[in-house]
């Protein structure tokens, strides 16, 4: 019986034997930190579980390496020590309860291997397709035919020993410019012998692997081959070449996954893995080509994050099979709720890169929207109240909403108290933009679980705390968010002058000519959207760079938009007076500098609203203040602490 919502996202398929139980698969997603001995640790395996536990048909575990050379950082699953045995079958142990196969990914970091290796006594040996110096400044070796077939070997044990943990299925890394993707790219491989030169010649090394996977594993064990449709780089191959790779990979494997890019390369890196700049499905129409051409099973991938393009997406034949990772981790839970009608209730991917930042930075799973990532061993059996209390809210932002939510599921009788007429509070001014409407609609996500839950909700409504002593409550949340920073300045409460709230609303009240005074992210993004509407926009920053506080894979996102857009862009600069005319300011040299604006909008950043959240101390036996009344942040600590606040009662 086909399923009424999704027809074709959600019907099986089988896949050399194996059935799949609809067509959302778990693109690889590597691990952060491991035990010392570089094993899988419960937190790891508690985290994929999650992914498996909300209906996807398959979870991949990214990064095995299957070579000590072949590291490109020292947290990596190594699938050439057999003592990597135990945990990996607690993974595929964690992936079978929930009915989901459990695959693993075969690595090998080539001529970038050992680039980003610590604690290496000497220079560490880095094998490529040629002799060069990679861009760490480290020597690279041109591998042998001897290094060849031993990493070819390698890569047949490593899927032996995943097979014998009680994999379903292994997925060979050849895109993003791995090793198996340096053979292949013409661009990296500048071999004359006979594993270079010609296509023929470039595939010879990845058939070679899978042709030895193929013989450790035997005949009925899916193969799944990940490659770039296109390498998206100066003198990279072109989905052309990636039609011909795949016609030649047609057959020898039972799934070919077509990603793009090369990872090594900062402007790619944000189409590899795309950003809010960048349209859904900007990877689609490379799985697409490829498919006209082969047999095999062809699988897309790329910040699809919406349901109804992925089924789409099936059922137009672009794809057999759709892989997510960053969406699976925003809401694990997507496959099943698309399923079952609700698709409302998804938390979308709005593809931040918080996740991708505090995995390379503090080396920790993370999600902005979803305060479970991260710590999903301890909330895995969840938290029913011991005694149902009475709740009061105040402030209907994202961490008030999070935390009505949470405390009304645990059992708490909560009401929720909003001095404006909606509520969503900063998460209101993404509306009209169009790179941001995957975070404006978490506002709607979680007013749907807010009506679920039963928390009775009161806009417009200003609560004093006087007035909500007199409820008696046994619990008050202040959430109550911050205030604009302005600065001291003359003129600054001039008519010309507009905070962000003018930018609530279809065509935004401002002029043709602007300057955002604060080059921060929110000033940064909204000249963005404000380039994109046509207008003359000016960016003034005090600090001596723009966008300082964004995360540094969407700052490099940001940039690709701003150096191809006319937005002006002035740092080292302070705002000394706003005329009637537009800004008057002082450059990093003491010089005055004047900027001509129809408009002024205020971005100088946020300050707490202490005031008032700490009135509302002794009005009830316990109180909590989160969100930016605390400290101002992202939205990411305002859900965090909004449902960790209510998890305390």
């Amino acid at each position: 019986m086909k399923n009424p919502y999704y027809p074709h996202l959600a019907s099986p398929i089988t896949i050399n034997g194996t059935t799949f139980k609809n067509r959302i698969f778990g693109a690889p997603m590597s691990n952060p930190e491991l035990d010392p001995a570089c094993h899988m640790r419960k937190e790891d395996i508690a985290f994929h579980e999650n992914r498996a536990r909300g209906g996807l048909a398959s979870v991949a575990i990214g990064l095995g390496i299957v070579d000590p050379v072949g590291r490109t950082h020292t947290k990596e699953v190594t699938l050439y020590d057999v003592m990597s045995l135990p945990s990996l079958k607690e993974v595929s142990n964690a992936m079978h309860r929930h009915n989901c196969m459990a695959v693993m990914e075969l690595a090998h970091g080539g001529k970038y291997a050992g680039a980003r290796s610590h604690g290496e006594k000497g220079e560490p040996l880095v094998l490529g397709p040629n002799d060069e110096i990679n861009p760490e400044g480290l020597k690279v070796t041109s591998m042998t035919e001897e290094d060849i077939v031993r990493v070819a070997d390698c890569f047949a044990q490593g899927a032996k020993l995943v097979k014998d943990a009680g994999f379903d299925m292994v997925l060979v890394h050849g895109g993003h410019g791995w090793l198996l993707g340096q053979f292949m790219s013409p661009s990296m491989n500048h071999r004359t012998d006979h594993w270079g030169g010609s296509l023929e010649n470039r595939m010879r090394f990845p058939l070679l692997v899978i042709q030895k996977i193929r013989e450790a594993v035997g005949p009925h064990f899916p193969i799944e081959y990940r490659m770039s449709g296109a390498e998206l780089v100066d003198g990279g191959y072109t989905i052309e070449d990636g039609i011909a790779m795949a016609k030649i990979l047609d057959g020898k494997v039972d799934i070919i996954h077509v990603s793009a890019g090369v990872h090594e390369d900062p402007d790619v890196f944000v189409v590899t893995h795309p950003s809010m700049f960048i349209e859904h499905g900007c990877n689609v129409y490379l799985a697409a080509e490829i498919k006209k051409h082969v047999k095999t099973p062809v699988a897309t991938v790329g910040g699809l994050n919406d349901p109804d393009m992925m089924e789409e997406i099936i059922a137009s034949g672009k794809a057999d099979i759709i892989e997510i990772a960053r969406q699976s981790i925003c809401d694990p839970y997507f496959a099943e709720k698309a399923f079952s009608g609700n698709k409302d209730d998804i938390t979308r991917c709005c593809r931040c890169f918080t996740c991708f930042y505090n995995y390379l930075t503090n080396r920790t799973f993370c999600c902005a929207l979803n305060p479970v990532i991260g710590n999903e061993l301890e909330n895995k059996s969840g938290f029913p109240a011991s005694t149902p209390k009475k709740v009061i809210v105040v402030g209907g932002g994202p961490g008030g909403m999070q935390a009505a939510i949470t405390a009304a599921q645990r059992g708490h009788t909560v009401a929720l108290y909003e001095k404006n007429d909606r509520l969503g509070g900063q998460l209101l001014s993404e509306q009209y933009i169009p790179f941001k409407q995957d975070m404006y609609n978490f506002v709607h996500v979680l007013e749907g679980r807010l009506k679920k839950a039963n928390v009775e909700i009161h806009c417009n409504t200003a609560l004093t705390a006087q007035q909500a002593a007199d409820m008696h409550a046994d619990v008050i949340i202040t959430a109550i968010g911050a205030k604009p920073i302005v600065p001291p300045i003359p003129g600054i409460d001039s008519a010309n002058v507009v905070g962000l709230d003018a930018l609530h609303q279809p065509e935004p009240a401002v002029g043709q000519k602007i300057v955002v005074l604060g080059g921060g992210l929110v000033g940064s993004e909204c000249a963005m959207y404000l380039d994109g509407l046509g207008k003359d926009v000016t960016i003034v920053e005090m600090k001596d760079d723009w966008a300082s506080d964004a995360y540094f894979m969407h700052k490099n996102a940001m940039n690709i938009y701003i150096r191809n857009s006319k937005i002006h862009i002035l740092t080292k600069t302070t705002a000394k007076a706003v005329t009637a005319e537009g800004l008057l300011c002082e450059t990093a040299d003491g010089e005055e500098q004047h900027i001509a604006a129809d408009t002024i909008l205020l971005a100088a950043g946020m300050k707490p609203d202490r005031t008032e959240a700490d009135s509302f101390y002794n009005a009830a036996p316990r109180v909590f203040q989160i969100g930016d009344c605390v400290k101002t942040g992202r939205v990411l600590e305002a859900v965090t602490l909004g449902y960790y606040r209510a998890l305390d009662i």
